[in-house]
């Protein structure tokens, strides 16, 4: 990706604060909610933020590498929220997570434990990124899958250098 205006330099960041809609928006606060008091406990909030504006930007260069020549705006602040859910599966993989999971005409709310959540989360974004490498289409939909993938494994791996060396590595989680 060639810069060729200064202020493109802060379209990875600016990117993070706008959304394809009121549902992409809704989602990813949703998501937000659920996994990010938690992470943002264990790093401060100065970490915190740091962390999340480095998954934000970090996955959007992702995005970029695995889907160069696609037509449709890389917006949103999935990446940085997938960076959230990357730190959250290796601090809380026990934690239980309250799931609607869709069985026909029921839809059961079951507690399922986050390392298996967050897998399957990440196997879905994996096969589908896989399955968009190469289209590129703006008609073939508009999910950054290679942002969320980036983001998850960005997350992981600043967790490790940004989290703070007197805190608890594995907190219980009843």
């Amino acid at each position: 990706m060639a810069f060729r205006d200064p202020g493109e330099l802060l379209t990875p960041l600016t990117a993070m604060f706008l959304h394809g809609g009121l549902g992409h928006l809704l989602g990813n606060m949703l998501y937000l909610h659920i996994f990010g008091n938690n992470v943002e406990d264990m790093l401060g909030r100065g970490r915190y933020l740091l962390f999340y504006l480095m998954c934000g930007v970090l996955s959007f260069f992702v995005q970029v590498v695995f889907q160069s020549n696609s037509m449709v705006p890389n917006v949103g602040a999935s990446g940085a929220i997938a960076g959230v859910l990357g730190a959250y599966f290796l601090l809380f993989p026990r934690a239980r997570i309250l799931t609607l999971v869709p069985l026909f005409f029921f839809f059961p709310v079951v507690e399922i434990p986050a390392f298996f959540f967050l897998g399957i989360w990440f196997l879905i974004q994996f096969l589908s990124g896989a399955a968009a490498i190469g289209r590129t289409s703006a008609l073939m939909g508009g999910v950054a899958w290679w942002a969320h993938i980036g983001g998850f494994l960005t997350g992981m791996l600043l967790l490790k250098l940004l989290l703070p060396r007197d805190s608890v590595r594995r907190p219980v989680v009843v």
